[in-house]
């Protein structure tokens, strides 16, 4: 079947070559960021459409009867395609899950301990001409809220429990993990830090609710590397800015890239990376082989 690599990222392409993964004769590779008008020009004969980070809206499956599945290079498919749409079509979505668990929690606990030791704020102040060094957290013995225990969520448990903090880790379902904990509101309980693995969804939409986000200990840091409409951000905000939230730590937003004027830039303690968590070679790698192995199966 044909297919067309609809958005191949500068990144992935250089790991692709560098590390001489395969490529098979009838997948086509386009690099960039499409718009919907290319879209429709790219796929208007494609079988396969293979989208890593562009939103693919029924108008462009209109314009294109060909296309019989869709793989999303990541597991969030539901951001970027209407999967309703795309079943009534008979479109299969499908996903590559597992390909950054070990990326995604890393960049989670390095924004922690950013977080923690408020570094993004020493270094923004030194670069500004002000030297005032700042205390912060000791994360040894400090209660961590891990939720979701997918791959991602158990590799940020296993780092936690490595440097001693206490980890709750609830998941919607039981999971035979020594950290779980079957009541959400019991994992947030006094928590010193919440980290968020999650997919977003009908039933975990604002799950972090203004009650819940006052479950955790007072000045907790909040690590987002999931999705942002996890959290009801409205509250997330108010609480930043009254230390109820002494910091939060995300790579993940409403709208992305984040517009101007957004609350976020102003705030001292927030620290933002641009959705990068998977970003790593390893997991470009993982990514690209679990792709092709869901483009074999169809």
């Amino acid at each position: 079947m044909r297919a067309i690599f609809v958005d191949c990222t500068e990144e992935l392409a250089r790991v692709i070559k560098n590390r001489k993964l395969p490529i098979p004769d009838m997948i086509e590779i386009n690099e960039g960021n499409p718009t919907q008008a290319d879209l429709v020009a790219l796929c208007a004969e494609a079988e396969v459409l293979l989208v890593e980070h562009t939103v693919v809206p029924p108008s462009v499956l209109d314009a294109c009867p060909s296309v019989r599945a869709i793989i999303f290079m990541g597991t969030g498919a539901a951001t970027y395609v209407d999967l309703d749409d795309a079943a009534k079509r008979g479109v299969d979505v499908l996903t590559t899950p597992g390909y950054g668990d070990r990326s995604v929690a890393e960049h989670a606990f390095a924004l922690m301990f950013a977080a923690a030791r408020r570094i993004a704020e020493m270094d923004r102040e030194i670069r500004s001409g002000i030297w005032s060094p700042v205390g912060g957290l000791q994360l040894l013995g400090q209660k961590i809220a891990v939720i979701g225990l997918g791959g991602i969520g158990v590799a940020m448990a296993e780092l936690a429990t490595g440097i001693g903090m206490e980890v709750a880790a609830w998941n919607r379902s039981p999971r035979d993990h020594p950290a779980f904990v079957a009541d959400l509101d019991d994992a947030l309980r006094d928590a010193n830090v919440v980290s968020l693995h999650l997919s977003l969804n009908s039933e975990t939409a604002d799950i972090l609710d203004a009650r819940r986000l006052l479950l955790p200990a007072r000045g907790f840091i909040l690590v987002n590397t999931a999705r942002a409409g996890l959290i009801e951000e409205a509250e997330l905000l108010r609480m930043l800015i009254d230390g109820r939230i002494s910091h939060a730590a995300l790579d993940v937003f409403p709208e992305e890239p984040l517009p101007a004027g957004n609350p976020y830039r102003e705030l001292s303690n927030v620290t933002l990376t641009a959705h990068a968590a998977y970003m790593t070679d390893a997991a470009y790698e993982a990514l690209w082989l679990r792709t092709l192995a869901a483009y074999e199966r169809l």
